[in-house]
């Protein structure tokens, strides 16, 4: 069984208006991640994902192409403590 592991990401490039937090949430509940997704006022989207490390790993991957109308320039990862994130499900939150 893998481990179970979170990562928060900045996505930034071409990435509000063209569906992508809609479309993280069903990529993400589609691999049975926890966690959320949400746009930031710099317009880049931040989202936490949380569960065994070949899904995140993968939701990580599906992020640096985006939805068809997105352009993505840049995604960057940092490890987080998985505890608090596990078992809570994948939704999208308010702007922040």
């Amino acid at each position: 069984m893998a481990a179970t592991i979170a990562v928060r990401v900045r996505i930034s490039g071409h990435v509000q208006g063209v569906w992508f937090r809609a479309w993280t949430v069903n990529i993400a509940r589609d691999l049975c991640l926890d966690g959320w997704v949400r746009n930031r006022t710099d317009g880049s989207v931040e989202a936490v994902f949380c569960g065994p490390e070949p899904q995140v790993e993968r939701m990580i991957a599906n992020c640096s192409d985006g939805p068809p109308a997105a352009s993505v320039s840049d995604v960057i990862r940092e490890q987080i403590d998985a505890s608090e994130i596990s078992g809570q499900g994948f939704r999208q939150l308010a702007t922040s």
